[in-house]
């Protein structure tokens, strides 16, 4: 891992790594023995803006994406990009991840027309997608041809736990600390420390509540 780096030579060298490396998760050590991390040899970046931070780890098959107009994407460090996860940035917008943030197998991070601000420490589990962006609907052409719109950006607060499979719509903020439930779909802002569940997502409960109900019990 001296010798690894984003160049032929450095891929070539973080590939011979991951011979005798275990698969998967367990990699992830190899990111934390040369600052300029682990970028698997089958990861795809092609983007002229992107910013890496230190010990970054990028999984098999991950794919880093500028589209037309595409802004900045940039990345804290020691953060963690599982395989299949494919990042984009597009027509104006621009991504940021945290530090010491982890996004899982298979999510779809596509920064179209506005912004999406990922905080410190969030966990985006498997199979999520984010999209600040959707189409107009005219009747007098296809939708396919219509521009994009917006709504706003996605701010996702620090510590934040995203849920197995969960979309985030334009326009919302995600506080620090809260926690979004399986499958739910945000469409409506997340206050700090809360619980929510839902398609649309709602809040339920806030995690302080929890501490509340430990202390009740133990009465």
């Amino acid at each position: 891992m001296r010798f690894a780096g984003l160049g032929i030579v450095g891929r070539a060298a973080t590939r011979m790594a991951a011979w005798t490396a275990p698969p998967h998760k367990a990699r992830q050590r190899l990111a934390h023995m040369n600052p300029r991390g682990y970028i698997s040899a089958d990861a795809v970046l092609y983007h002229a803006d992107l910013s890496l931070g230190a010990n970054v780890f990028m999984d098999d098959r991950v794919v880093i994406f500028q589209r037309q107009q595409g802004g900045t994407l940039d990345i804290g460090d020691r953060v963690c990009i599982y395989r299949d996860a494919i990042l984009e940035t597009g027509y104006g917008g621009s991504l940021s991840i945290g530090n010491d943030s982890s996004i899982h197998p298979r999510c779809q991070i596509n920064a179209y027309v506005s912004h999406i601000q990922i905080g410190n420490g969030v966990m985006i589990a498997p199979n999520c997608a984010f999209y600040p962006y959707d189409h107009s609907f005219l009747p007098d052409q296809p939708i396919r041809k219509q521009p994009l719109r917006s709504k706003g950006d996605i701010i996702v607060g620090d510590e934040a736990w995203i849920g197995f499979g969960t979309i985030v719509l334009g326009g919302v903020r995600i506080g620090k600390g809260a926690a979004i439930g399986a499958g739910s779909v945000v469409t409506r802002d997340i206050p700090d420390g809360a619980i929510a569940v839902g398609n649309p997502a709602r809040v339920v409960k806030m995690r302080a509540d929890n501490i509340r109900d430990v202390k009740i019990g133990h009465a």
